[in-house]
């Protein structure tokens, strides 16, 4: 059932009161992975829990408990349930979102600030977090809105479950999900379950998204003297962990992509003649690929080699290293510890517990061929598992013909090569569909510098979350 034309136009007739309310929320640096920024990402699950509120939503803030980040115990940022209908005769879907974003600096690059929401004269809404994950939370916002000012009723019912973890791992949201999916709890009548957390793989086709590959992300841990050394007067004469470190990295990956850890990339079978044909079939060019990357550096010239590098395969990526010197001008420092980072992108059947003593084995023993003195540990951040979903269930459904209503083309069906690692716990606790349905497009760049959100994407977008609300309640079927 199309969404109600007056919905329609109120989505046009408001969208620079919408993008204003982008911007207050893109101004609140709710940077989950920085302890300074811990009481900014608090600042961000108020203000949305306030939002939600003036809309009608009955709202809970679920306390997740504290860890330990980088040394220093911190509380960790509550999640915010919601809920609003509780008519037994409709559906009742869950929506997730995330309400912390990743670092962003001005001198990492931007050409805005990242943190005042800059829009461009083409319609690009530039700051950090617009389309990650903010943009699309308040295009949930947005449809609540037009049915609490003109007194109507949501065609299902919604609960909802935002976080203030996800970029550092989503810790303490899995034990909640859990608690909350058993008789009695928040999500016990959840039918299913949509996320709106990822992207279009070009600027052109909207696409529906059935999986996710999960992710390993590791620290090496090197140290050697007892404080950072001069080279002039240390160089040639002590085992330096920073050479150390280098060596060990390099060893992981290589220039085409392969993971040098044996067993990792010897996990997941090959695809057949038939998964190559789905893949062949996705509107998707490398253009595409090399265009949302900045240069021409696809590793290859294959469009379906690249998709499934992107979707299906696991994938080795080096992130950084802590301890090194790395600001303007030369200082001739030996650091005495360093710190690697690295993340290995999962799918079926690889998990962070398969994964986890392949890596260690795989480090120790390239570590005890270098014959160093220096000491090396092997810290795994976080993890998550991969998720894949039945693409024909009746939630998928609801999103195809919401998809067509509002852009007028079939959605492509894609696996996505980013984490949600809550997304199969939600499947599996619950045990409900879920449908990932983005607002953003591939050319977005999340978690990179100048994130951005185009002024139509979020517009239409807030459309097309509102008809899937009413595709979903027309259609048949319960969990």
């Amino acid at each position: 059932m199309p969404a109600p034309p007056e919905f329609l136009k109120f989505i046009d007739d408001n969208a620079e009161a919408f993008i204003k309310r982008l911007a207050e929320a893109v101004a609140i640096p709710s940077v989950s992975g920085d302890a300074q920024r811990r009481d900014d990402v608090f600042r961000m699950a108020h203000w949305l829990e306030n939002q939600l509120k003036s809309y009608g939503v009955e709202t809970q803030l679920s306390d997740l408990g504290k860890h330990v980040m980088d040394g220093q115990e911190l509380p960790l940022p509550p999640a915010i349930l919601g809920k609003i209908g509780n008519d037994p005769a409709k559906k009742t879907v869950l929506i997730y979102g995330h309400f912390d974003v990743q670092p962003a600096n001005f001198s990492d690059g931007w050409s805005t600030e990242p943190f005042e929401l800059t829009v461009s004269p083409n319609g690009q809404l530039f700051g950090r977090g617009s389309t990650d994950d903010k943009g699309p939370i308040l295009g949930w916002l947005n449809v609540l809105q037009w049915h609490s000012e003109n007194k109507k009723e949501l065609p299902v019912n919604i609960k909802f479950c935002f976080e203030g973890m996800e970029e550092s791992g989503s810790e303490g949201l899995d034990e909640l999900v859990e608690k909350e999916a058993k008789k009695g709890g928040w999500f016990e009548d959840v039918d299913c379950v949509c996320i709106s957390d990822n992207y279009w793989l070009n600027t052109r086709t909207p696409v529906l998204t059935y999986g996710l590959r999960g992710i390993s992300y590791f620290k090496i841990n090197v140290t050697g003297p007892g404080w950072d050394l001069h080279s002039g007067v240390f160089g040639r004469t002590i085992h330096e962990p920073m050479t150390d470190l280098v060596l060990l990295m390099s060893k992981l990956v290589d220039v085409k992509g392969n993971i040098l850890i044996p067993g990792v990339d010897e996990m997941v079978a090959s695809a057949l003649d038939e998964e190559r044909a789905v893949y062949e079939r996705l509107d998707y060019a490398i253009e595409d690929i090399e265009t949302a990357a900045g240069g021409k550096i696809a590793l290859s010239s294959n469009k379906i080699d690249v998709l499934m590098g992107r979707m299906r395969s696991p994938s080795l990526s080096l992130h950084g290293i802590e301890g090194a010197f790395y600001g303007a001008g030369a200082k001739t420092v030996i650091p005495a510890k360093v710190a690697g980072k690295f993340s290995i992108r999962l799918v079926p059947p690889q998990t962070p517990d398969n994964i986890r003593p392949l890596v260690t084995a795989y480090l120790e023993s390239e570590f005890a061929k270098l014959g160093s003195k220096s000491t090396m540990t092997i810290e795994e951040v976080h993890g998550g598992r991969p998720w894949l979903a039945d693409m024909n269930h009746w939630n998928f459904e609801a999103a195809k013909e919401a998809t067509r209503q509002i852009y007028k083309v079939e959605p492509d069906m894609t696996r996505e090569g980013g984490s949600i690692p809550v997304t199969l716990t939600f499947a599996e606790a619950i045990g409900a569909n879920v449908v990932l349905l983005p607002m953003g497009r591939g050319d977005d760049g999340a978690h990179s510098t100048n994130e951005k959100l185009d002024r139509s994407n979020f517009i239409e977008g807030s459309k097309l979350l509102g008809t899937y609300l009413y595709e979903l309640g027309a259609i048949a079927g319960k969990k």
